[in-house]
């Protein structure tokens, strides 16, 4: 099998067997094309030939290029994936890329934002401007629901039902879940609504979507980023933030306050629980600084 054929066998398996979208699709495919560059010109080998030690060699190739140790990690995780679906197509007997190791990173906790910190932060917005209230129902629910940006802008209307106290969201791999909504985050979104619904005109495609520019379109993922950094500079929060620092403090304030990791799993949308787990570290750190702020013997 060669690599053209191999590398859109691949994608294909991506698309219908993994259900990815075409943004994770695309990030595979460019992992591997970096591969397929480096065996056909460095090694002249096809995808079946490569062995352990040209991946060893592959990972110090791209070191050269300039990459950081987390660029790296994700190559590697790509191509890697990409040998075990050549397993799995039974295209070859051994997965070469099974004894290799990527980069040693030390995993990075999440900026964290206190409720005093979000409350400001909807508190700097001016209710007498037309996009006020969007904007403070935007912070609200994303803080509220753990929301990511992408399932936030996509939100619609018919997927609400707060009667029942729940919203409807769309994930990962078109994956749905019911997550529940507080009433502070009901009742921001209803005292959006009536600015919504007087919008001069609304696109016949957004009709259903929650969250509208002046121009009745959706928003875009740029425009919720510009909101978020713009409302902590004006709240006086200091602290490097962006729409998923608002899902953080979620699962972070949810795990400080007893809630099952199994829940909070269910409730982001992740696939595997080490993806949740970062919070019990997260959780374990703040006890520690609250330990060290406030026992008598914390400097004995």
């Amino acid at each position: 099998m060669g690599w053209v054929a191999a590398i859109e066998d691949y994608e294909r398996f991506l698309r219908l067997e993994k259900s990815l979208s075409e943004n994770s699709v695309a990030a595979y495919r460019r992992d591997v094309k970096l591969l397929w560059e480096f065996a056909d010109e460095k090694l002249g080998k096809e995808p079946e030939s490569l062995t352990s030690d040209d991946l060893l060699l592959f990972l110090e190739h791209i070191q050269e290029l300039g990459l950081n140790h987390r660029s790296r990690a994700r190559i590697l995780s790509g191509v890697k994936g990409f040998f075990k679906y050549l397993m799995l197509e039974e295209a070859i007997d051994v997965d070469p890329s099974q004894q290799v190791e990527g980069p040693k990173m030390s995993r990075k906790l999440p900026e964290v934002l206190s409720v005093e910190e979000i409350d400001l932060m909807e508190a700097s917005f001016d209710l007498s401007k037309p996009e006020g209230q969007r904007n403070k129902a935007i912070i609200e629910t994303l803080y509220s629901c753990g929301l990511r940006v992408s399932e936030l802008i996509n939100l619609r209307i018919t997927d609400l039902n707060f009667e029942q106290g729940f919203i409807r969201v769309v994930g990962k791999g078109d994956k749905e879940r019911l997550i529940p909504i507080g009433k502070k985050a009901i009742k921001e979104i209803n005292l959006y609504m009536p600015d919504r619904n007087s919008l001069p005109r609304i696109e016949k495609s957004s009709e259903n979507i929650l969250f509208l520019n002046r121009r009745g379109k959706g928003l875009t993922r740029v425009m919720v980023f510009t909101i978020v950094k713009n409302a902590a500079r004006d709240a006086g929060v200091k602290k490097e933030i962006s729409p998923h620092t608002l899902r953080h403090s979620f699962a972070t304030h949810l795990v400080e306050g007893g809630a099952d990791i199994r829940i909070v799993q269910e409730m982001l949308g992740h696939e595997s629980i080490l993806t949740t787990e970062i919070y019990t570290h997260l959780d374990r750190q703040y006890l520690r600084d609250t330990i060290m702020k406030f026992h008598p013997r914390r400097s004995k």
